[in-house]
């Protein structure tokens, strides 16, 4: 798997760190690393959670171009 440099700048851009995006979509600050880092592949509720707390599309952060 690849990183996911789209969430990180999407929280980025929102001010959000790791902690506060995990706590919004309820897991841990190193679940939500390991997304950004490639390590671990969410389910389909969790990236729905993550594009609601960003305000983003799943197209948006997950699509593979």
């Amino acid at each position: 798997m690849t990183k996911n440099l789209k969430i990180k700048a999407a929280r980025a851009a929102k001010d959000m760190t790791q902690k506060d995006l995990a706590e919004a979509v309820g897991v841990t600050r190193q679940t939500m690393n390991a997304i950004e880092a490639g390590d671990y592949n969410p389910t389909l509720n969790l990236c729905i959670a993550i594009c609601k707390a960003l305000d983003k599309t799943l197209d948006e952060l997950f699509w593979e171009e």
